[in-house]
This record gives structure tokens, sequence and C-alpha cells, in this order.
């Protein structure tokens, strides 16, 4: 799962969403599983309706960890990189000096979770979703990428980032 790393590069921050991102998915897959079991209990048998609730509710929080286990947010001095997926791939990255804008939002659950969106706003790209959704403490990636913009303006300019 580790990026590829151009010469000079260096990672400041890696991360996934935060397990307390997927409450609400759990929660949702808690009432469903309820309901399937619910169902089952009374139309067909008290311990069939207890199996089915817990193979369901099950399912859920294996489909909840590997959702939120297979997106790795990265910033480094040079880029900002999300990458989703098991199987398929999709890789959304931006060099670090395009981002020209970094805002968090957090709803009252967020804030009562921890967690929020970071948002960066992408100059000369047609990219207006690149977010990192449900992070640890959104603020903490506001902070490395001000580093990577520093550690960005520090390296000389005579070196090429893409190391070709």
């Amino acid at each position: 799962m580790a990026m590829d790393l151009h010469p000079g590069e260096v990672v400041i921050y890696e991360g996934h969403p935060s397990w307390r991102s997927t409450v609400a998915f759990y929660l949702k897959g808690l009432l469903i599983a309820a309901a399937i079991g619910a169902i089952i209990w009374f139309a067909a048998s008290n311990g069939g309706g207890v199996g089915a609730f817990v193979v369901v509710f099950v399912i859920v929080i294996v489909v909840g960890f590997i959702r939120r286990y297979f997106i790795v947010y990265t910033i480094t001095n040079q880029r900002l990189r999300i990458q989703r997926g098991i199987i398929s791939r999709d890789v959304q990255q931006t060099q670090i000096e395009r981002v020209q804008n970094v805002n968090t939002s957090q709803g009252v659950i967020q804030r009562l979770l921890m967690v929020g969106t970071v948002d960066f706003d992408t100059a000369g790209t047609g990219d207006a979703d690149f977010k990192f959704i449900g992070v640890n403490n959104p603020e903490k990636v506001v902070v490395a990428v001000d580093k990577a913009h520093a550690d960005n303006r520090a390296r000389p300019q005579d070196s090429d980032p893409s190391g070709l």
C-alpha cells in the first residue's frame, strides 16, 4: 500500500479515515440487521432471527472496516494523494504547490466524534472533489499541509520534483 516516493520526497502525514467516522454506517447496519432479525424471528424462528441479526451485523462491521482501511490519505513535501480500493484502485493526487486553500468542516456529531473533513482547493485542475473525509483531528492535516508548503518553498527550485 506504500506509495512510490520521488527523489527527495518525504511523507509528512499518512492516515485512513477514523473508525469513529464510520459510526453512522455501523448504526445503519445495526438497524438493518435488527430489522432482518426481527422479520425472521417472527416469520420463522427465534434462533433464526438471532442468527440472521448476528450474520448481517458481522458483515456490516467487516464492510465498514474494509471501506475505511483501504482508503489512504498521504501528504508529502511534494504532493497530496488519496488512494482508494482493494481490487480496483483509484488514485487521486496533486502537487503540493497547486494547493491554494485548505478548509476544514465538522458538524456537531463530527465534533463530538473528533473527526472532520479537510477540503483542498487546487489551482489549475478541474478536480473539485479533493477531500480527506472522516480524518482524526482535521487541524493536524492542515498543519501537515502548511509544513509541506514550507518544505516545498525551502527545496531548491532547480531540482526536478518528478525525478526525471
